[in-house]
């Protein structure tokens, strides 16, 4: 039998089974409140959103576009605000293009639990750089998904480039 070792897995696994809404509140209010924007992983911000990487990737440079709304209803946004999350999913698109150049992009919602939000209370816009051959065989035979970049290393390309992009 072989193994693979992910111990970030477990912090993934652990989080689910505790809840996103501890006695902390909920993670995606908390992060654009944190005093160090690097340890939070929040790479832009908006007037009403903000982009930050997801903390367990699909693939190396997974954003997410957050309002800071606390809402789980696409429906109750203000059009202000819908239009600044699209405004700040094409930046996130413009600046993963320049740092990774992917052959595509996943971009969407996962509202609700049934369709597949991880956080299902606070809706967030995922932006997902795509290559071809990235669902290798470790992804459909694994079940495992193989990260080339931590997390860190990802943060600091793509909060520097929207450092220097105007908006």
């Amino acid at each position: 039998m072989d193994f693979l070792w992910s111990p970030w897995r477990y912090h993934y696994i652990r989080a689910n089974a505790d809840g996103v809404h501890g006695a902390d509140g909920c993670v995606f209010c908390r992060a654009p409140e944190a005093p160090d924007p690097t340890a939070a992983l929040v790479a832009a911000r908006g007037e009403r959103c903000y982009i930050i990487l997801n903390l367990f990737p699909y693939t190396s440079g997974h954003l997410m576009v957050v309002p800071y709304e606390h809402t789980s209803a696409l429906e109750s946004l203000d059009d202000e605000t819908t239009a600044e999350m699209m405004r700040m999913a094409k930046r996130a698109k413009g600046a993963l293009d320049a740092i990774y150049r992917p052959d595509g992009f996943n971009v969407g919602l996962n509202l609700g639990r049934a369709a597949g939000a991880g956080i299902d209370q606070h809706l967030h816009m995922h932006v997902v750089p795509r290559w071809v051959g990235d669902a290798n065989f470790m992804s459909v035979i694994g079940e495992t998904r193989v990260i080339p970049e931590d997390l860190q290393t990802t943060y600091e390309k793509l909060a520097g480039h929207f450092a220097g992009a105007t908006q």
